[in-house]
């Protein structure tokens, strides 16, 4: 490498700096070091104030080219650099250099992301969200025996005494989006397997899913009983209510075990069924099953009480239910209910 430098240094001196800006960074890697030496390392290299910060721990350094920490507030940077691994953004790196930018900042600006990354996931468990497929699989399935699925946990940087969640999620944002956003302290591990995101996480804040998320989640007792318990959950959502924790259904998750074709039979769910393609009809009777009152629904739907009582009088006798009573408010809610769950 160094032979290489001199003679390209003939050709052009910057190309000889950047060289030696590759050759230092392996030197710093070969020796192991630490995120507080690496960014003690490039402040003297770059002979300004450097920074590095992870996302997921919240760590900030700052460095001065003395080797002492940099004083506070900082100064606007003068050139930044993403700290990425496995194609995700775990960090930042950046220059505090009076003035504009010197010539060889980007090159070790991008050699010090790359170090740093490097360092992060030595020294993990790596702060990335999204994880290897095959791993997660063997966590959350019921077919892992628990020597396998400990291995794996560990592997994805949960401790063993820690409760693992999982969250089985449709959605059109990426996975470590939501992930980071509904388990923001760590740690929390995404992978996409078939058609659905599957989250573990160690705590879950069903207040924090984005817009436009679909999400079960599972307890956590054991991930592959969290996983069958996450699934279900996610069946039940509706646009109304996005998010379901399996604790939640208490006896509606049943439903989710019944023989399609037996539901299918079912009289109520039949009725429901020449009721689908009226959207108006569906979204009354929707309102009225979540609210249980007529008045409520009403507010809901932005329509008058007595707008919502005709519509419900037409509807129940299209079902032949009379809605308004305690026992075809259930039958109501249970035909709605297991309808959904045969049409996705």
């Amino acid at each position: 490498m160094e032979a290489l430098a001199v003679r390209l240094s003939g050709f052009d001196s910057q190309v000889e700096g950047a060289i030696r800006v590759v050759m230092f960074y392996d030197t710093l890697m070969r020796r192991r070091v630490d995120l507080p030496a690496l960014a003690r390392a490039s402040a003297g290299l770059a002979e300004c104030v450097t920074g590095i910060r992870l996302h997921g721990t919240g760590q900030t350094i700052r460095m001065a080219p003395d080797g002492r920490q940099a004083a506070a507030p900082p100064p606007p940077a003068s050139s930044t650099a993403p700290i990425t691994l496995d194609g995700e953004e775990i960090g930042t790196v950046w220059l505090e250099r009076p003035g504009p930018p010197g010539k060889l900042d980007e090159a070790l600006l991008d050699r010090l992301a790359i170090a740093a990354a490097a360092v992060a996931e030595r020294y993990g468990p790596a702060r990335t969200t999204m994880a290897d497929p095959a791993l997660v699989e063997l966590v959350i399935s019921s077919d892992s025996d628990e020597v396998a699925r400990a291995r794996a946990l560990r592997l994805l940087g949960f401790a063993a005494e820690l409760p693992v969640h999982v969250v089985a999620v449709r959605s059109q944002l990426p996975l470590d989006r939501i992930g980071t956003r509904i388990c923001p302290d760590r740690p929390v591990k995404a992978a996409l397997l078939a058609d659905v995101g599957v989250i573990l996480a160690t705590t879950v804040d069903p207040a924090l899913f984005p817009a436009d998320v679909r999400a079960g989640i599972g307890t956590g007792d054991s991930p592959d009983r969290s996983w069958r318990q996450a699934r279900t959950a996610l069946r039940f959502t509706t646009p109304r209510l996005p998010v379901v924790h399996h604790r939640d259904l208490g006896a509606l998750a049943l439903l989710a075990h019944v023989p399609q074709d037996f539901a299918r039979d079912n009289a109520d769910v039949a009725a429901i069924e020449r009721l689908s393609g009226d959207a108006e009809v569906m979204e009354t009777l929707d309102a009225y099953c979540a609210t249980g009152a007529l008045r409520r629904a009403a507010d809901l739907l932005h329509l008058h009480h007595s707008s919502v009582a005709r519509r419900l009088e037409q509807i129940g006798r299209t079902l032949g239910i009379e809605l308004t009573e305690p026992t075809g408010l259930m039958r109501a809610r249970l035909a709605l209910t297991t309808w959904r769950l045969l049409n996705g």
